[in-house]
């Protein structure tokens, strides 16, 4: 791999060089600016398109932050954070699949920029931003009845896919010495961090000032 992009260290993986963190944020913005670009015709307005960014831009923070918030990490990767998958599934629960799987690939990319370690390009490609990418699914159920709650499963079911096949491609290693096959762990290990936060945040979305404060806001989202 090019030194320019990244570089191989004394422990057998790449690590992003200065140009490659660079490269990758301007992606970022790139895609940022194309979920703005991409959202329907009939909404696209000077004054919705600001509102979008600065709803998008306050999710993705808040995702951010608690994506550091760790409730309990596992060994090999993985931990059950304060929400943090949350924030991205309400991007697309605002603004419909576009936008919402736009901001989560960039979403992903800038999860990797703070950790910006990997084995491969594919890994690194499945770890991150698809597999937080498709948190954006929950933008096809954003004008559903229970479309939040739907849209969560599906988006969070979407990132668990990914995660089982990066388990199973690029770490089936670790499945020795478990008594487990490589299918059967990567199940269990990264259903256990994702199915534990994903069924806390069912949990807490549905106590009723949670979901009418949820209600509200996606009110305020819409609002021109």
């Amino acid at each position: 791999m090019s030194n320019f992009f990244a570089t191989l260290t004394e422990e057998e993986v790449f690590q992003l060089t200065p140009a490659g963190i660079i490269t990758v944020v301007v992606l970022i913005a790139g895609l940022i600016a194309l979920a703005l670009i991409l959202q329907p015709k009939e909404i696209k307005s000077r004054t919705f398109t600001t509102r979008q960014l600065v709803f998008s831009s306050a999710a993705m923070a808040l995702a951010i932050v608690t994506s550091m918030l760790k409730i309990f990490e596992l060994p090999f990767g993985g931990s059950i954070t304060l929400f943090s998958m949350l924030f991205i599934v309400l991007i697309g629960y605002w603004y419909g699949p576009k936008a919402g799987l736009m901001t989560g690939f960039a979403y992903g990319l800038l999860q990797f920029v703070l950790d910006p370690i990997f084995y491969s390009i594919p890994q690194m490609f499945v770890d991150y931003p698809l597999a937080f990418g498709a948190l954006g699914l929950s933008g096809f159920f954003s004008n559903k009845k229970y479309g939040l709650w739907i849209g969560y499963v599906v988006g969070i079911l979407g990132r668990f896919v990914f995660s089982y096949l990066s388990g199973l491609l690029f770490f089936a290693a670790y499945a020795e010495g478990s008594g487990m096959s490589a299918p059967v762990y990567s199940l269990c290990y990264n259903g256990s961090y994702i199915g534990a936060e994903g069924i806390i945040t069912l949990i807490v979305i549905s106590i009723p000032p949670v979901t009418n404060g949820l209600k509200y806001i996606k009110k305020l989202t819409a609002e021109k």
